[in-house]
């Protein structure tokens, strides 16, 4: 809640330019945060039983990792300036920013554990925690006036209190000691996962940059709102229903009939969620643009419900990767990575041309003829991986569409009428209740009388338990 607060204060308080600044940046960010982890925190979660050595060899690897891209991005900060129109703000920005990263390093092994153990209370916790405190470091440098910095901060004082919570609150301590051959064994899944991640945000940060070099800093700020938006939609659903998934999904990796119930039970469970809280989000969008914003930035709505639409596929290839990975198949999610950026580069190449228009009634039209193209690669990558994930778990293509179509049906059902209780009023905050209060109702109702298992499995989750 307070992650959204901030994300208001600092919306209403900053310029669509200053967010883009800060969005420039983050397109590094991302890369030398997934050049730290390697790819071996996967690698020690499909582990059944990773030792203290395990763990202590992928820490000290990943804070010297971090602490040598640090020194690297310090000094190239000029010329990731120069890669935004030569604006020389970026340059102190990126180098405050960038120390996030050897933050971040630091938790990366303590969450691992967590997760390893499926206790998810801590992660959330320090997540919480490190919300409340960037959260408010944000705001107070916000409304006094420190424009991008604001957000430089608030991310730094984010990534240092989630560690600190972290080490504060475990007993666990590393051992004083790090092995080539521990790296070298995990080698195998970790390289392919890591490069499968450096693909995928390639081409999840890849758009921020061409935004910025090709249409400037101020689309990049409405590009970057959406964007946020919609990923704190999808990007909680992917961490916290599907990553905490591969654990269980690991412990029955040799019984393929428990593996395939439990594929099927995890399928539906991610479709009670992520249908209706996307595809109700995009029908909500304008009126939540304008509650919390005024009209601001109205030409990041399409740009928002263009991301939610392309999550739902998004969120359904991570739940599909996690089988696959549960089993081993690294080199299968590797080869599915370079196909999802193939097509992803086809569409970007196609809809270049076209980024940097405007009109006077839409300032983004590029931009929206941009992720339309992007939506459609996304779709087909979700083809793609839905056939190989059918052949290399066992489970049936008909299991994975039955799984998941009461709930698409549920959801589409509900739209309409959402749209329709919203007409009788004019205030956005109104409408957003009438909608929100017509989805929640209907949808967890009608599954209430029909007694659905799923529904009773996810209020269980939510309180504690595990699938």
């Amino acid at each position: 809640m307070l992650y959204a607060v901030t994300g208001v204060v600092l919306a209403r308080e900053l310029s669509q330019e200053e967010f883009g600044m800060v969005g420039a940046v983050l397109v590094f960010q991302a890369f030398a945060s997934l050049l730290v982890d390697s790819g071996f925190s996967y690698a020690l979660i499909q582990r059944k039983r990773p030792s203290r050595l395990d763990y202590s060899t992928v820490l000290w690897f990943n804070l010297l990792t971090a602490v040598a891209l640090y020194a690297i991005l310090f000094a190239a900060a000029p010329l990731i300036a120069d890669c935004f129109q030569g604006d020389r703000r970026l340059i102190p920005l990126s180098r405050v920013i960038f120390l996030s990263m050897i933050l971040n390093a630091s938790a990366i092994v303590q969450t691992n554990r967590l997760m390893k153990a499926m206790d998810v209370r801590m992660v959330a916790a320090s997540n919480s925690i490190g919300l409340v405190v960037g959260g408010i470091t944000g705001i107070v440098l916000a409304v006094t006036g420190f424009g991008a910095w604001a957000v430089v901060w608030q991310t730094v004082a984010t990534a240092a209190v989630k560690s600190l919570v972290l080490w504060t609150t475990s007993r666990w301590r590393p051992l004083a000691r790090f092995s080539w051959s521990v790296l070298r064994s995990y080698f195998h899944i970790g390289s392919r996962m890591m490069l499968t991640s450096f693909l995928n945000t390639l081409f999840l940060n890849i758009y921020s940059f061409v935004i910025g070099n090709r249409a400037g800093l101020t689309s990049l700020g409405y590009y970057t709102q959406s964007d946020k938006w919609s990923k704190m939609g999808i990007m909680s659903i992917t961490q916290v229903l599907t990553s905490s998934f591969v654990p269980a999904l690991s412990a029955v990796q040799d019984d393929r009939q428990r593996f395939a119930a439990l594929v099927s039970k995890m399928n539906r469970f991610t479709s009670y969620i992520v249908f209706p809280a996307l595809l109700g989000l995009m029908l909500m969008a304008t009126p939540i643009f304008h509650t919390l914003f005024g009209t601001k930035w109205d030409a990041s709505i399409f740009l928002f419900q263009l991301l939610l639409l392309r999550g739902v596929f998004t969120v359904l290839m991570s739940l599909y990767n996690n089988y696959l990975l549960a089993l081993g198949h690294g080199s299968a999610i590797l080869r599915l990575e370079v196909f999802r950026d193939a097509v992803a580069v086809v569409a970007l190449f196609a809809t270049l041309p076209f980024i940097a228009l405007e009109t006077p009634e839409n300032p983004v039209y590029g931009l929206e003829i941009l992720l339309w193209g992007q939506f459609a690669a996304t779709f087909a990558a979700w083809i793609a991986t839905l056939i190989v994930t059918v052949r290399r778990t066992g489970v049936t293509f008909g299991s994975f569409i039955s799984d998941a179509l009461p709930y698409i049906a549920q959801t589409l059902l509900i739209i309409p009428l959402m749209y329709l209780a919203s007409t009788m009023f004019e205030s956005a905050i109104l409408k957003l209740t009438v909608e929100a209060a017509t989805l929640l109702i209907l949808y967890v109702g009608g599954n209430h009388i029909f007694r659905s298992a799923v529904q009773r499995d996810v209020f269980a989750y939510i309180r504690g338990k595990s699938l």
